[in-house]
């Protein structure tokens, strides 16, 4: 399964089968992390068989069986928010091709559990890893039409880094991105609120997955 095929096919999933990832898998991941660590200069990292990264009602109500999970963390967060975002979303991807689902969670995770495990509080959220008990289901989406412009007859590269984009998970499924493109010059914007930096990261790494990175030039 290629990056692009496996964007078609990621869902959230909150509930996981109790199962250790494999260690091919493992190392998979972790080479995967790594290189984004050196990349961007983040602090990603991989946790296995700790159960105490969520909330009490989220494990309640909500989820099952989330066990193992990358901490998003990087030692300046104002600066590396978009960073991480982007990151997360390349890893969630590569996940999904080696048959694994992920959770991106951000406000429900116990950042002091989680801080006690990789000893820094400087994170934005966690990504929940694992083989899900189902696939998830595709979440209602906003249509090219309400986040798009492009001026004058727009490529098919720009419409399919759109659909794309559509398919990114953003905070509360806000999608509150715009994107206007113009010859082979694209620009993003993402409304104010909550995550909207790490959101604008996801949405920007669809976009290039979509479109071809070699086909245009951010604005």
């Amino acid at each position: 399964m290629t990056l692009k095929e496996a964007m078609w096919q990621r869902h959230t999933v909150r509930k996981y089968e109790d199962r250790a990832i494999s260690i091919e898998h493992t190392q998979l991941i972790e080479t995967r992390i790594n290189e984004n660590n050196q990349k961007y200069g983040l602090d990603l990292k991989l946790i296995l068989n700790n159960k105490l990264a969520l909330n009490t009602f989220i494990k309640l109500f909500l989820s099952r069986g989330v066990s193992n999970y990358i901490v998003l963390a990087a030692k300046n967060i104002n600066n590396s928010a978009e960073n991480l975002g982007y990151c997360g979303a390349d890893i969630m991807l590569y996940a999904q091709t080696l048959g694994l689902n992920t959770w991106w969670v951000g406000g429900t995770f116990s950042k002091k559990n989680v801080a006690k495990v990789v000893g820094t509080s400087n994170m934005v959220g966690i990504i929940a890893i694992g083989y899900g008990m189902l696939q998830g289901q595709a979440h209602k989406s906003k249509t090219a039409e309400e986040v798009s412009a492009y001026k004058g007859e727009a490529p098919d590269w720009f419409n399919e880094g759109v659909n794309a984009a559509l398919l990114a998970p953003t905070a509360m499924n806000r999608q509150a991105f715009h994107i206007e493109g113009e010859e082979n010059k694209v620009r993003i914007s993402y409304d104010k609120g909550v995550c909207d930096r790490e959101s604008l990261g996801i949405v920007k790494y669809h976009f290039e997955l979509g479109a071809g990175s070699d086909n245009f030039e951010w604005n």
